[in-house]
């Protein structure tokens, strides 16, 4: 079989465009994913050292208010007449803190004294449940690692020692049953990026305590890899197959005071789904670009071959007659040439701002249009990395929750989109705004100080007070402020010594502007 040249040129040149094609979005796909599955780990990572922070204030709180009152209980120990009030007690400490199904007194040897359920008939009996048992033998506040109580059901106890002077007299401690609603439920149930992540939570030996599947509770998952760290007072994130074969992005967290682990994680294929929709939608959108370039590969292909098909023509019949000055005519060969060349750039050039459209969008919040958090970072890296000093600024907006909850969500996005075109018009041309997430934004002021950068956040605070906002009210901001190397000597501690000013300045009042200490602090 001959080819002819025309079918060659046609067959090249469409092979060219597939390749080109597939190879941008092939490209497209893994750096979009790679950067999906990067930022999966750190935003599950972030989330569980929320949700570890909140729960061990929760815990301590508890157990603070079983301390406080049990410096109540002690001297109603001595007055035979207090066991109405001992039971009044324990009963007011399960409704107040609405964390226990039954709260407890016992003496030194473990007999119940009093109980928030004393319709049970178990006053007078001694405790053989091994939180008690732990709770008498230690003698000091605790947490206990899960157990089976009587009944069956898995349970964790809390509990404070006794003590009249030095002199010890029992515990005041109160049971959480893990398979009924209980307080991990409420603080862990619901995953806050509802992306079908899910949060669950490990003691010292790898069983679950917590988990939304609750016939899983008490399974023992130790060999899951996050878990194996977590448990030996690991913090980190990590790609990893679970016990049940799933490939999951894994962010892990551990609690000190009660020797848990708590693991945030994602399925790898939900995290990478958006990658597969970019490459459809980037194959839809260059259909129409390709069919074009179909038409004009046939079309030069045929002006490509046209001369030579004359040349061979007029070679033929030159014996016939003189066909000189016809064959010096077919000098447009190089201009039909440039004119595939210029066709297969016109394609390339395409492909190119395809995919420069699609990392701008991927670097560019949708809602406000301003640079989104990795886009913050990598200026950020850029200047640390340069030694450029530069100051961070990071605010959000006071009660914003209350705007969405009073006006709805779609207001709320007018106050976002808003509050980012005032922040444009405030700062300086060289001054780079991005929204750091949810109602937060932060500014980043090159080779400038923390001064400049109060001063910028004052006028920004005063012209909202001056200034209604969509939603029909003023609305404040609190900030916080940094300045690098001066407050720390990379971007990570850099954010959050300026986070805690935030959030030093919403504990003080809000509607203010707090500035880190001058103290070098470098890590």
């Amino acid at each position: 079989m001959r080819w002819s040249l025309k079918t060659l040129i046609q067959v090249m040149a469409i092979l060219a465009i597939v390749l080109t094609f597939l190879t941008s979005t092939t490209v497209a796909y893994q750096v979009h994913k790679k950067n999906l599955i990067k930022s999966t780990l750190e935003t599950n990572y972030a989330y569980v050292q929320k949700l570890t922070s909140t729960t061990d204030t929760y815990l301590r709180e508890i157990l603070n208010t079983l301390e406080v009152n049990a410096e109540i209980v002690v001297p109603l120990l001595k007055e035979p007449s207090s066991q109405m009030q001992m039971n009044a007690l324990t009963e007011r400490i399960r409704l107040e803190t609405n964390t226990f199904d039954s709260v407890a007194i016992a003496s030194t040897e473990g007999v119940l004294l009093s109980t928030s359920t004393p319709s049970l008939g178990l006053l007078g009996e001694k405790l053989t449940s091994i939180g008690a048992i732990q709770a008498l033998k230690e003698k000091r506040k605790i947490i206990s690692q899960p157990y089976v109580g009587i009944e069956g059901e898995p349970i964790i106890f809390i509990s404070v020692p006794l003590f009249e002077g030095s002199e010890y007299k029992g515990f005041l401690g109160g049971a959480i049953y893990l398979n009924k609603p209980n307080i991990l439920e409420k603080l862990l149930g619901s995953h806050y990026y509802e992306n079908g992540s899910y949060v669950y939570v490990v003691d010292n030996a790898g069983k679950l305590i917590y988990h939304q599947q609750k016939e899983r509770l008490n399974e023992d998952v130790s060999s899951n890899p996050a878990v194996q760290k977590v448990i030996t007072g690991e913090s980190n994130y990590t790609q990893l197959i679970n016990t049940k074969g799933i490939s999951m992005l894994a962010g892990y967290a551990y609690i000190p005071i009660a020797e848990w682990g708590i693991v945030s994680q994602t399925k790898l294929d939900t995290s990478v789904a958006p990658a597969k929709e970019m490459v459809l939608e980037m194959a839809l959108k260059s259909l129409p670009l390709l069919l074009l370039s179909f038409i004009l590969v046939r079309y030069f292909s045929r002006k490509i071959a046209l001369p030579l098909q004359k040349l061979a023509y007029y070679t033929e019949n030159s014996t016939e007659s003189d066909q000189k000055e016809k064959m010096e005519m077919i000098s447009d060969w190089y201009y039909e040439a440039r004119q595939l060349k210029g066709a297969m750039l016109h394609s390339l050039d395409y492909f190119k701002n395809e995919m420069n459209y699609f990392i701008h969008e991927s670097t560019t919040d949708p809602l406000t249009k301003l640079p989104n958090r990795r886009m913050m970072d990598s200026y950020m890296k850029q200047w640390v990395d340069e030694g450029t000093p530069f100051a961070l600024i990071i605010f959000d907006i006071d009660k914003f929750k209350r705007v969405n909850d009073r006006y709805g969500h779609a207001v709320g996005d007018k106050v976002l989109i808003y509050m980012a075109d005032l922040v444009q018009r405030t700062i300086r041309e060289q001054d780079i705004c991005c929204r750091y997430g949810g109602e937060e934004f932060v500014i980043l002021l090159p080779k400038s100080d923390k001064v400049t950068a109060y001063l910028t956040t004052e006028r920004l605070r005063e012209k909202l007070e001056d200034t209604v906002s969509p939603c029909g009210e003023v609305i404040t901001i609190s900030a916080g402020v940094a300045a690098y190397p001066l407050h720390a000597n990379h971007s990570a501690g850099l954010i959050e010594l300026a986070d805690q000013s935030l959030y030093e300045a919403k504990r003080t009042g809000r509607n203010k502007t707090i500035v880190v200490s001058d103290e070098p602090r470098h890590e």
